[in-house]
């Protein structure tokens, strides 16, 4: 491509009126590629979090199945559970270090045998406040027969704990959820899927939610990491433009 006289001299001219230096120029290109990623990438945040709650308010909107049926479920996590059978009083979990609003507890899951497929599922039946960690938590266990209604919950992946053992005795204090660990501990073939009670007589407090962050958090962080690049950029177009003028005789 061949320039013109002209064009190289507009070319200069351009040139002479903005020198940010090489320092703020090599700032800026590690800086506001990053910067528009980490947008980008809360944007396709909040898109799977619509997902999640659109599939998650289908399934619990869908007709409920039986526990002998979760495990030949594609997808089980949300579908809801018809239960009918009893709690297994003699051996509690307690999940330790949960919150809410800001008052630290436990979460208590409790193996309980479906009557009519025989199929034995761990049940948590929600929150308790633990605040005095010298007293062990208070719970009862209804002693009858129980239809309840329940939901799969189905982590996205294991936590990162330090340790995979469990302590003894009961009710046993425990730290992440292991189903098949428990079932082995039990000594039994339950299903290998946690559920979470619906609000009832058998619930403790039961107010679970499908995600910590919704879609108009993540769009928020979004408008956040993109009005820094746009800060960012403003700011070297600015200090090159000055520098120039300071530079000129």
């Amino acid at each position: 491509m061949q320039y013109s006289q002209s064009d190289r001299y507009l070319a200069g001219r351009a040139m002479s009126g903005f020198k940010p230096g090489v320092l703020p120029t090599v700032v800026v290109l590690c800086l506001l590629p990053l910067l528009v990623w980490l947008g980008v990438w809360q944007l396709q945040r909040a898109d799977e979090k619509r997902d999640l709650l659109a599939r998650q308010e289908a399934r619990q909107a869908a007709p409920a199945v039986g526990p002998e049926q979760i495990e030949g479920l594609a997808q089980p996590a949300y579908s809801r559970v018809d239960l009918q059978g009893s709690f297994d009083a003699e051996h509690s979990f307690l999940l330790d270090s949960r919150t809410r609003d800001g008052q630290v507890g436990v979460e208590l899951l409790q193996p309980f045998q479906d009557q009519p497929s025989g199929r034995w599922v761990l049940v948590n039946r929600g929150w308790l406040p633990w605040p005095d960690r010298r007293i062990p938590p208070r719970f009862d266990t209804p002693d009858r027969p129980l239809k309840l209604s329940a939901w799969v919950y189905a982590p996205s992946g294991k936590p990162f704990v330090l340790g995979r053992g469990m302590g003894e005795g009961w009710p046993r204090l425990i730290s992440y959820v292991d189903v098949e660990q428990f079932w082995q501990a039990l000594g039994r073939d339950g299903v290998g899927y946690e559920l979470r009670i619906e609000p009832g007589p058998a619930a403790y407090r039961a107010d679970w939610p499908v995600t910590f962050m919704q879609p108009a958090q993540h769009v928020g962080y979004a408008v956040q990491w993109f009005a820094l690049a746009a800060a960012l950029l403003a700011l070297f177009v600015y200090l090159g433009v000055h520098q120039a003028r300071e530079k000129k005789p």
